[in-house]
Formats: C-alpha cells, structure tokens, sequence
C-alpha cells in the first residue's frame, strides 16, 4: 500500500532499526532511482529501435479504441530521443515534468496523480481520528478469550481493511499491540504478522475497490471502476479463507509445541500482558458509520452513475472533510488539526503519485502509448506479441502474472507499478487476444502477494521488526504459502481467461 498512518509516528523506530533485515532494504535502490535508469534505457532505446504502429479500432463492449493485432507496421526512420528538449519538444530531462503534466483529469497522468494526493489527504482525515484503530481494538479485546474465533474474526477484519482502502503500514502499529497479548495466549510473532500484515496484503491483492491499486490499473486499461467485482469478491473470499486456514493451523501447532516456531528461543519468557481496555466511544461509532455510509456511496457512484477517477477523487474528499466535520463537532479535533492530517495524508503519498507522474513519462519517452501514433513501445509490444501469441492464452495471462510478481520486488508501490507496467499490459492483451481485466487481475495479484514476502516492502520490514523476526527466518517459514498462493492465483489467472471476465 501507499498510505502510512501518521499516528504511527509512535512507533518504537529503536526497535525497528534493530531488525536485522531493515540493513537490507535501506541497501536496495530507491525507487525514484530504479526509475531513472529505466528512463535512460528508454531514451537510449529510442536511439536503436524503429517506431512502428497499428491500426486501430473502437471496443463497443469499453468503448475505447483498441488496436488490431495483426496491423503493425514500422513508420518511416525517426531520430531518437535527445538529451534536453525545446520549445515543447521532448527529450530525455524533459521526462519528469512531462509525464506529471501529462493527460487530463480523466485518466493518467494529472487525473490519477491528484486522485492519488487527495484521496490520500482524505484518509489522512480519517486515520487521524482514530475511530478504525479504536474499533478493531475494542474487537479485539472483545474477542481475545474466544480463541476459536479470535484468528479468524481478526484475519478478516483486517483483510478487509486492506481490500477497502488499502491498509498495509498501519499493520505496525497493530503488531505491537497485538505482539505481547499473542504471546500471552500461546502463540508467536509470526502469528501476529500473519493475522495483521499478511492478511491485510491479501485483501490488497485480490482487492475489488482499492482505490490505489486496482482503481489506477483499471483506469490506465482504459475499464469501468470496480468492474468485473463479483470475480474479485469471490476472489478475496478464497484467499482469505486460505489464509484463515493456513495461520489456524500454524497457530494451533505453536500453541501446543512453542518449540517448533521458527522464532523460538528458550531465553524468551511468555509475557500475561493484556491489551489495555479500549473506551470505544460513540463519536467512533458515529465516525465508524459515517465511513461505512461514504464507502456505500462510492461503491453506488461507480455502479450506478458510472462514476470515473474525477467523481471518485471529490467523494473520497466529500468523505473526508464530513469525518473531519464531525471529529471536530465531537471535539476529537481541532480545525487545524483536520488541516494538519489532510496535508500529512496528502505528503505520504506525495511519492506515488510522483512515481505515476515519472512512469507516464516513460511512456512519453518511448513515444506515446497511443496504438495508432509511431512509437518505440508499439514496437517493443509487436515483438513481445509475436512471443506470447505462440502459447495459449491461459499460458500467456500467467506469464504476465509472473512478470508482475518479479516486477513487484523493483518497484513496491501499487499505484507505481500500475502507472509504469498497465500502459504496455493492457495493449499488450489486445494484441495476444485477452480482455484487458485479465491483465489487471494478473497486476494486482503479482503485486500484492508478493509484498508478504519482498524484503523491498517496508510495511513488512517494519512488521518483523517489531515482532523480532529476521526476515531470511520469516522467508524459509512464508515461502510454502507464497507457492500455495502463487498456485491459487494462477489457477484464477486461468480460469479469468475461460470465463472471459470483462
């Protein structure tokens, strides 16, 4: 995910820094810096590859222009890229300003990097309050001594909040709370990251609203918000339960054998602290419904008026300032300090839509992501057609899906990936005859699982280091679920192709 609670400015940074797999996340490059040379592999590129184009035609199912696959042509010999353009013209510095300047408010870049910035100011607003937080505390301390249901109530719960709006770093916070009262009743800190972190990334990923992952892709594919939903809710309900079953199972072999945790070491001593009583107030409720009422009011815009990113961006920001409105009515906030939350949620995301501004002038670079103007992408996108169109189309969607897995371990940012991999996907299943939601299905999936295992993810870093888990001990533990979830996804990835999801 994108967003991080500013609350979690109380997070033990010391006991952070003290994982020893954070040395090696601060030794991988930053994002920005991976994008750059891909720019300048792009630029070069431009100097040895021809353009090419296609032929092009409208979907009368989207109503968007799509290419016909054997059209491809190679247009006259064209100069590459040059350093530094001017007068408008475009060069290989040019990129940055560029592509964030790029499009109009309907779709990338500008619409999708102020969607981004605002929706994430308004969650800003809404995390600030601390009506979600105290309500899942008050769940768990409620449900804490029903230890039958405790895993799976919050699994889900937290699933969920990773399928609505994204939640992944936020999952810290929650660790350390729920760290000590796990130990206590038998368990370790892989239970805890995988009933926090690891469900919370599963919701992301088989997510069917997600307004930073799956919301972006299928905006840049050029497809209806939230479409092919009822694919998606029977596909979050699968994983979850797998992932329910999986840490019962683990859990219950802990519980009776503390030996067999992969974390275990017989210095620790098992702590009876207990999670400090929650006083869940009514302004949470009041809060908790006026969230719940504002997500009702999206799905239905999306649905039924056919709401695009414009409408999605203003009612994520109508939702923000109406909790914002009533926090400061109940005096859980001061006026500036709803101000305060919308610039600090703004500012955390301020990366990713810079890195979707960046991606698109990659695209720009290369000459466009229009299939009917001479580009160097047309050209890349023929060539790699010609591999794939080989093999069957199921063979070819879980190509893709594993293209975005590795991918994933580069560029960790949802919105990021979406905006720099969706513009070459979504022609690219046009062209070897796959409806273009078969590549965001294979997007979100290989982005959002393998965050659970990425040393690249710093929610998942920061999940292990407040728990003590060294990551290459958490990745000899995770990887037999990875390839159990890897398998599933797969089996979906084939199974879009046979019903022919749109």
């Amino acid at each position: 995910m994108d967003i991080e609670e500013s609350n979690n400015a109380d997070l033990d940074k010391t006991t952070v820094t003290k994982a020893p797999a954070l040395v090696t996340v601060k030794s991988m490059p930053d994002a920005f810096v991976i994008l750059f040379f891909i720019v300048m592999l792009a630029a070069i590129s431009t100097h040895f590859i021809p353009a090419g184009f296609y032929q092009v035609e409208l979907d009368p199912i989207t109503n968007t222009m799509k290419l016909i696959a054997d059209s491809f042509q190679f247009a006259e010999q064209q100069s590459g890229v040059p350093l530094f353009g001017e007068h408008g013209d475009i060069g290989f510095l040019n990129f940055a300003f560029e592509g964030m300047v790029s499009g109009d408010k309907w779709g990338s870049a500008i619409g999708v990097m102020m969607f981004i910035i605002l929706t994430g100011g308004a969650f800003g607003i809404i995390m600030k309050t601390r009506a979600i937080d105290n309500g899942i505390m008050a769940l768990i301390v409620k449900t804490q001594k029903l230890e039958q249901a405790f895993i799976p109530i919050l699994f889900v719960l937290f699933s969920f909040a990773g399928a609505i709006f994204g939640m992944g770093e936020e999952a810290i916070a929650f660790c350390i709370v729920l760290f000590p009262l796990m130990r206590a009743i038998g368990y370790d800190g892989i239970t805890t990251v995988l009933v926090t972190y690891v469900a919370t990334q599963i919701g992301f990923a088989t997510s069917w609203m997600n307004p930073f992952s799956v919301a972006i892709a299928q905006g840049i594919a050029g497809l209806p918000l939230m479409s092919a939903l009822e694919f998606r809710v029977a596909l979050w309900c699968v994983f979850t339960t797998i992932g329910i079953v999986f840490t019962m199972r683990y859990a219950s072999k802990i519980k009776k054998q503390p030996n067999l945790s992969p974390c275990f070491s017989p210095n620790q001593q098992i702590s009876s602290a207990k999670i400090n009583p929650v006083k869940f107030k009514l302004l949470d409720g009041v809060l908790l419904s006026a969230f719940v009422s504002g997500i009702i009011w999206i799905i239905w815009g999306v649905v039924a008026r056919g709401y695009y990113i414009p409408e999605l961006a203003s009612q994520f920001f109508t939702l923000g300032c109406v909790i914002g409105l009533i926090a400061i009515i109940g005096k859980r906030l001061t006026v500036n300090e709803v101000a305060d939350a919308f610039k600090s949620g703004a500012k955390e995301l301020l990366p990713a839509a810079m890195i979707v501004g960046m991606a698109k002038g990659i695209v720009i670079i290369l000459g466009g992501d229009n299939a009917g103007d001479p580009s160097v992408l047309n050209t890349v996108l023929h060539y790699t057609g010609q591999l794939l169109v080989e093999l069957p189309q199921t063979i070819s969607a879980v190509c893709m899906f594993l293209f975005q897995s590795v991918f994933n371990f580069f560029i960790a940012s949802g919105s990021g990936q979406a905006a720099l991999t969706m513009p070459i996907m979504a022609p690219l299943s046009d062209i070897i005859g796959l409806q273009r939601q078969v590549a965001v299905l294979a997007f979100q999936l290989g982005d959002g699982l393998t965050n659970i295992i990425i040393p690249t993810s710093a929610a998942l870093i920061g999940c292990l280091g407040v728990t003590n888990i060294d990551w290459f001990v958490w990745a000899k533990f995770i990887w037999r679920f990875m390839s159990i979830l890897a398998g599933v996804a797969m089996g979906f990835m084939v199974l879009a192709v046979t019903l022919n999801i749109t």
